[in-house]
């Protein structure tokens, strides 16, 4: 293929974008750097990493946020990431070691959606 893909940025609904942006502006320690209130939709970035949201488009039926699998963060410092969020998220399963060489936790945002925070052994 005469092309190559220069990045990745999920774009997921959310019915609570004000929430959505203050939990990962004020969580997990992303900034707001584009929003669009007419739009309903917002881009948060940190480091090498921007998630996008939006409010459900009106052609879609779906009643709720889903995702089928995970969003996945790798860190350089896993445990101070997990010492800033066990206290201020609802955890999914808490700071592991795992015999695949990772260590690493998983957490739920306001969404319901799971993010994983890991750092290679």
């Amino acid at each position: 293929m005469n092309f190559k893909y220069v990045s990745l940025t999920p774009m997921l609904e959310t019915l609570d974008l004000a929430g959505t942006i203050k939990f990962y502006v004020e969580t997990i320690g992303f900034t707001c750097d584009s929003y669009s209130a007419e739009a309903r939709w917002a881009s948060l970035k940190r480091d090498g990493v921007r998630i996008m949201f939006s409010f459900p488009n009106a052609h879609r039926n779906i009643k709720a946020p889903i995702l089928s699998g995970s969003l996945y963060l790798r860190s350089d410092n896993v445990d101070a990431v997990w010492s800033h969020l066990k206290d201020r998220c609802s955890i999914c399963y808490p700071i592991e070691n795992f015999k695949y060489g990772m260590r690493e936790f998983a957490v739920f945002d306001n969404n319901g959606y799971l993010l994983q925070f890991g750092q290679a052994i």
